[in-house]
């Protein structure tokens, strides 16, 4: 088995013992991603949810991967009434053959946030 961890700076370093994301033998799992500064600061579920779209691109990048390379996706949701403005941000970076997905309302998410994506990609 082949394992190679993936890091970025330009998405946040991980806050716990976890690593953005793993490549093992050509599938790459990113690790939840959220926007810890956004929510700080009391931006919209729309930013919020484009900055962590926006973080999973880069570590997608960081591996030679972009969302097209995307097979699964999950979305936990703090509030399932956001669901359809998150839905409108994620589906602009999914224009053409979607991934799987589940998106879950969660009691919690960590730091507080509103939202947290990970993913699924294969090379």
């Amino acid at each position: 088995m082949s394992k190679q961890i993936i890091f970025t700076e330009k998405a946040p370093a991980a806050i716990g013992p976890y690593s953005q994301a793993v490549l093992s033998n050509g599938t790459l799992y990113v690790s939840g991603q959220i926007a810890l500064a956004l929510v700080e600061a009391g931006a919209s579920i729309q930013d919020e949810t484009k900055q962590v779209m926006e973080n999973l691109k880069a570590i997608l990048e960081a591996a030679n991967m972009t969302f097209e390379n995307v097979v699964k996706c999950s979305i936990f949701v703090k509030d399932m009434n956001n669901f359809a403005l998150i839905n409108e941000v994620y589906g602009s970076y999914f224009t053409v053959n979607p991934p799987a997905r589940e998106t879950v309302e969660v009691a919690r998410l960590p730091k507080d946030v509103n939202v947290e994506i990970s993913c699924i990609a294969v090379a």
